[in-house]
């Protein structure tokens, strides 16, 4: 369908990507856990084994190849306007109204569930992984069982302002970096947070154990001590 048609725009909503060919289709894609693009010349692509092409785009010189993502599929605009209607505000669109930071505001509000469960829902913000669950919550002191409603305005609004700022600099830069003074370096893994994956670690600010649970059936990282 869009097979030998040009790709004219690519454009994300959270952890989706959508690319518009000039028939007017998109390809929408979510990479989720194991989906990876891999670029490399034409004399190359063929020399690869491991896994299935779900789409190829192909210059003069080089392909770039995607396999293993969560989703990919062929939509019209009608298809892409019900999805992207679905998902929540993305912290990394522009947001000059502050149109998005009051509909993440106003959905927490109204919902009972845990903010730590709130924050993964892609229908209250998009773009929110694990990652970025746990070292949000640690760097704004709230713990993760809290329900959104029990959360006041200013807290939600100071959520969503860490997120603006702290997804801006992982596009940036490429990593995933949540500790102010690391911001700007390229600091190895096990220094590059707060709590996500120290569990069983001292908390970098008050030396209280990290703990680890379960929560939506992902892992759960935070310091009691510390979010409250």
């Amino acid at each position: 369908m869009v097979s030998g048609k040009k790709l004219q725009v690519a454009e994300a909503f959270g952890k989706q990507m959508f690319l518009q060919f000039s028939n007017s289709l998109q390809i929408r894609i979510h990479l989720g856990i194991y989906g990876k693009w891999q670029i490399q010349k034409i004399e190359a692509a063929e020399e690869i084994p491991w896994g299935q092409v779900r789409v190829r785009f192909q210059s003069p010189t080089h392909v770039a190849d995607l396999r293993g993502p969560t989703a990919c599929e062929v939509l019209d605009q009608e298809d892409v306007a019900a999805v992207v209607s679905k998902l929540g505000p993305d912290p990394l669109r522009p947001d000059p109204n502050e149109t998005e930071r009051l509909r993440f505001i106003e959905r927490v509000l109204k919902s009972k569930t845990s903010i730590g469960l709130l924050l993964m829902n892609q229908s209250v913000i998009s773009g929110i992984g694990n990652v970025y669950r746990a070292e949000i919550l640690f760097r704004q002191g709230i713990n993760p069982h809290k329900s959104g409603s029990a959360l006041s305005p200013d807290e939600i609004s100071s959520i969503w302002s860490d997120a603006v700022k702290l997804l801006a600099f992982g596009v940036k830069k490429g990593i995933m970096v949540t500790r102010d003074e690391l911001l700007g370096k390229s600091p190895k893994f096990e220094d590059r947070y707060f709590v996500y994956k120290r569990n069983g670690l001292p908390c970098r600010v008050c030396g209280k154990k990290v703990v680890l649970e379960e929560m939506g059936s992902r892992k759960l990282y935070f310091c009691p001590s510390c979010q409250r």
